[in-house]
């Protein structure tokens, strides 16, 4: 039988009480943890007073790249890839600071969600490393902005530069939900 450490278990409890508190799901928890299900619930529930989200962890890439989503993700990307870059970490420690960097970075948004959260940033995170996605120059403004992989880039222009004609028009942007007037 393998000998427990406290101090290792103190600090996966540590790394898992500050993943819960920046919204981490439970997949995330059970993935850069070596602690248990059962234990893992029973901190979320601590900390939450309530079970977490159950079902499965998003695995598209096309997320990443709409509108707002990609200015959100290219941001974030882009931190990420700086720190691990400049301050010498990486990991999940990378993940987590440089999410908390770009929660600054988007400012309070009142009662709404980040548009990333933190389960998503993981995710992106884990297409860059397996090459799934990248960052193409944009050749207008020369911000760096999420992409796929395998599309073709030459002349790559962002959604910042080259704005939908729908950006921005949702419900919420309206002041409140739109009523459908019937023909």
């Amino acid at each position: 039988m393998a000998k427990k450490s406290v101090v290792t278990e103190a600090q996966e409890i540590r790394l898992a009480i500050d993943l819960i508190n920046l919204g981490a799901r439970l997949q995330l928890l059970e993935s850069e943890t070596t602690l248990s299900r059962e234990r893992l619930l029973k901190l979320y529930k601590e900390l939450k007073g309530v079970s977490p989200p159950k079902g499965m962890l998003p695995f598209s890439t096309d997320w990443f790249i709409t509108w707002q989503p990609n200015i959100h993700s290219s941001l974030y990307i882009n931190i990420y890839n700086y720190l691990v870059e400049h301050a010498a970490i990486s990991g999940i420690e990378a993940v987590m600071k440089a999410y908390r960097l770009y929660l600054e970075q988007i400012g309070p948004l009142g009662n709404e969600e980040p548009v990333l959260s933190l389960t998503r940033a993981w995710t992106l995170v884990r297409f860059f490393e397996s090459k799934m996605l990248q960052t193409a120059c944009c050749s207008e403004c020369g911000g760096h902005f999420v992409v796929h992989q395998l599309d073709l880039h030459d002349n790559y222009v962002c959604g910042l530069c080259h704005m939908p004609s729908r950006a921005g028009k949702t419900k919420k942007a309206k002041g409140g939900d739109a009523v459908a007037v019937a023909a």
